[in-house]
């Protein structure tokens, strides 16, 4: 079988990071976990740089996009992060509202 072929066995958050070597909590995992996939499937497809690389390659290079997906909501959260559309139109919304204090003050 070949990487993609055991790719396409995964079905949790926990059976990719298993499977790609990456380390993890599973508090962090609970509370992210369809972030971190969104977040890693962003990476994946942003990288322009996979086609020819064998089944080493491809998963040295899916385990680094997944790590580094994960680790952003180690550090971070899921509003901040602002992965799902609901959050970014949210953050916009809140940007809309945004009145300079100054703009209150008589002039």
């Amino acid at each position: 079988m070949s990487f993609k072929d055991d790719l396409e066995d995964l079905e949790t958050a926990e059976d990719f990071l298993r499977f790609l070597g990456v380390t993890y909590e599973q508090r962090v995992v609970n509370v992210n976990r369809l972030h971190i996939l969104q977040r890693f499937h962003d990476y994946l497809s942003a990288d322009t740089g996979m086609e020819g690389l064998d089944d080493e390659g491809m998963a040295a290079r899916y385990g680094a996009h997944l790590e580094r997906a994960y680790q952003d909501f180690v550090v971070s959260n899921a509003i901040a992060e602002k992965t799902f559309k609901v959050h970014q139109d949210e953050a916009k919304r809140m940007a809309d509202r945004f009145v300079p204090l100054d703009s209150l003050l008589p002039t």
